[in-house]
């Protein structure tokens, strides 16, 4: 594939969007990539980011320095490309209905520029049958063009695919290169001619299906994540009402050899598995009955944890608690979902609790928070913890995990 001839646009320069670009331009490739933040651009534009991720940085100010990555709010008639990557969120409403409101609006943006023999790629985790929508979007705002019919082998104008990203943050530009990638087409040349372009930079194997199977496959692994985390969840409550120590039960039971508890904690956070699973379950309401359980189980453990620190602070009038950690995850600086954001948030609502937060990866609370008179954000390094009454290990950075103490204020067993 002639790389020098294949401009790529990636819309979307968030977690998954931007370290692709970044990608794609140390692979040779010009790329273009679109996002509604203004800061976000200017900020890549001058070879910075505006996200956390390991090694990230110097691969985008390299990018731009050889003039492979430029960033834009939108592109404009002179902008030709080939390929376009949509890498918007699909976060889900309030009554946990897929929202791809963003999905759309990138159709939308990208539509005025296809031409014959383009290719779009939705990255973006999404709903089963969402590729299908995007070639009908697609066919309303391009009557000129000839779309693909979903399983439908023919001649058509524009190739249309899903590609689901499958990522660990931390460890995402490892990951997109060497990870497997699933490629699922409206039909099967579709697919063909996006598995030959993911195939110029991607190590692992890229394997071809079709784009509802992609689709389910992506929510699939997430689901499946989330019922084992919400059997260590549950079991870790399980446990604190019998009076047994979660962590020996379950180091003891690993060591059956076909048994893997995971580790409990205080819920699930992130863009993926605390959202995803709820697709599957919109879909199919009456045949995902553990799938759904699972999600409350780990949606309700914030509100357990925050019990059992009531519980044990009652008798304080107006107790200092530390939370350390906001993030879904440790080492990043990625709040979505974050059930630690939770957690601070429904201690907050106690008005004769204190709560300071630590977390080294951002600078200001999020607007959540800000709402709150009783919650500072604090600097790790200028703490003790014979300050506080209580403490919690939210979040499992590096940076806390050298924490020892003797005093009554240790956390909740999660």
């Amino acid at each position: 594939m002639d790389k020098s001839n294949m401009k790529v646009c990636v819309i979307g320069l968030g977690y998954i969007g931007l370290p692709t670009a970044a990608t794609l331009a140390s692979n040779g490739y010009k790329v273009l990539g679109i996002d509604v933040n203004q800061n976000a651009v200017d900020t890549i534009n001058a070879g910075n980011i505006h996200i956390v991720e390991s090694g990230l940085e110097k691969l985008v100010k390299v990018a731009v320095e050889r003039g492979n990555l430029l960033a834009k709010t939108a592109m404009s008639e002179t902008d030709q490309c080939k390929i376009f990557m949509i890498a918007v969120p699909t976060p889900f409403m309030e009554n946990k209905k897929p929202d791809l409101r963003f999905v759309q609006a990138a159709i939308e943006s990208l539509a005025p520029h296809l031409k014959r023999g383009d290719c779009v790629v939705l990255e973006s985790t999404s709903p089963v049958g969402t590729t299908a929508k995007i070639a009908s979007w697609i066919k309303d705002l391009r009557p000129d063009l000839s779309v693909p019919e979903e399983n439908v082998e023919a001649d058509y104008d524009i190739n249309i695919a899903y590609c689901p990203e499958r990522v660990l943050p931390g460890k995402i530009l490892f990951e997109i290169v060497h990870n497997d990638r699933i490629i699922g087409g409206l039909t099967k040349n579709c697919a063909d001619k996006v598995q030959a372009f993911y195939e110029t930079f991607v190590k692992g194997e890229c394997i071809t299906t079709k784009a509802r199977t992609a689709a389910m496959c992506k929510l699939t692994e997430n689901a499946y994540r989330d019922v084992n985390i919400a059997f260590a969840n549950e079991l870790s409550m399980i446990c604190d009402e019998q009076g047994i120590d979660v962590w020996e039960l379950r180091e003891l039971a690993n060591r059956h050899p076909r048994v893997n508890v995971l580790k409990p904690g205080p819920g699930v956070g992130g863009h993926c598995i605390a959202v995803d699973p709820w697709f599957i379950v919109n879909a199919s309401p009456e045949r995902s009955r553990l799938i759904k359980t699972a999600r409350e189980v780990n949606d309700y453990k914030p509100n357990y944890l925050v019990q059992q620190i009531q519980k044990k602070l009652q008798h304080i009038e107006s107790p200092r608690i530390l939370c350390l950690g906001l993030s879904y995850k440790p080492n990043v600086d990625d709040l979505r979902e974050s059930p630690a954001v939770e957690v601070v948030k429904l201690l907050a609502k106690n008005k004769h609790f204190q709560v300071y937060v630590c977390e080294p990866h951002v600078d200001v609370l999020p607007e959540e928070l800000l709402a709150f008179n009783n919650v500072s954000l604090c600097d790790y390094q200028e703490i003790s913890l014979d300050d506080f009454d209580h403490f919690e290990r939210l979040v499992e950075h590096d940076i806390f995990m050298n924490l020892k103490t003797n005093q009554a204020a240790e956390e909740v067993v999660a």
